[in-house]
């Protein structure tokens, strides 16, 4: 299946290494451009060298006023157009609602989620029709996850940010859509699974808990990402995908 990526340009934040980096080789892999991004020199020179020539890295924080500019900037400088962004951030520190500092909530609301919403607002000023913004969001969106109260509080506020830009932008041509990883087998989950002291018995206890019976691959979330990017996916629109082997159980 031709997913129509070839010539595309995508931004995709956060894009060193785990969920970003793995959605951004499978665009690369489909054809298309690819303006990643990390917080260090070091990380960024590292992943562009690896996803090759269709790779620009710039070094940006999210939570920096003036990266949504600087990189879709970037993207028309390097690559000549701009088609989709796909907005992946680190999560929030682990911890519980009685725990969290107020520091905390500051520094997460500043990249998490005022970062995700001004990169998706650049970008929504910049697109033209049959241009995309995907926000890569967690299970919590639909139910809290112990020891991450504030994942907890953001990514739902994140979702529903989500669905009502897809409304606005629907009319223009644009979507939006978000994805929502299980247990993917990355740093972050090696770090959460490690939270209860028995990391192995962590990993087993979630294991039984979805369907599929097994952790996710980056691959495996890059793959549907890059779906949801492409036109292959221009009916879907302000919709919420899991990419958790069956762990939801709603619809």
């Amino acid at each position: 299946m031709d997913l129509g990526l070839t010539g595309r340009t995508y931004i995709v934040t956060g894009a060193t290494r785990g969920l970003g980096f793995a959605s951004a080789r499978e665009l690369v892999a489909d054809g298309a451009n690819v303006v990643i991004t990390g917080r260090s020199e070091e990380s960024v020179a590292a992943a562009a060298a690896t996803l090759g020539e269709r790779a620009f890295g710039v070094v940006a924080d999210n939570a920096d006023p003036g990266a949504a500019d600087r990189l879709v900037a970037a993207a028309r400088e390097r690559f000549g157009r701009l088609d989709g962004v796909l907005i992946s951030v680190g999560g929030p520190p682990p911890g519980s609602g009685t725990e969290a500092t107020d520091d905390q909530w500051q520094s997460a609301f500043e990249s998490v989620f005022l970062g995700a919403v001004r990169m998706a607002r650049t970008a929504a000023a910049e697109l033209a029709e049959g241009g995309v913004i995907g926000l890569v969001l967690s299970l919590s969106v639909n139910e809290p996850i112990t020891g991450l109260a504030i994942s907890n509080g953001l990514r739902p506020g994140l979702a529903g940010f989500a669905k009502s830009l897809s409304n606005e932008l629907g009319p223009r041509g644009i979507r939006v859509v978000g994805l929502l990883p299980g247990r993917i087998a990355t740093d972050r989950t090696t770090q959460l699974d490690g939270l209860s002291g028995d990391p192995e018995a962590s990993r087993a206890r979630r294991t039984a808990s979805i369907p599929l019976g097994r952790y996710g691959s980056p691959e495996e979330f890059g793959r549907v990402a890059a779906f949801l990017l492409s036109p292959a996916a221009s009916y879907v629109n302000g919709v919420m995908v899991p990419v958790d082997g069956g762990a939801q159980r709603g619809f």
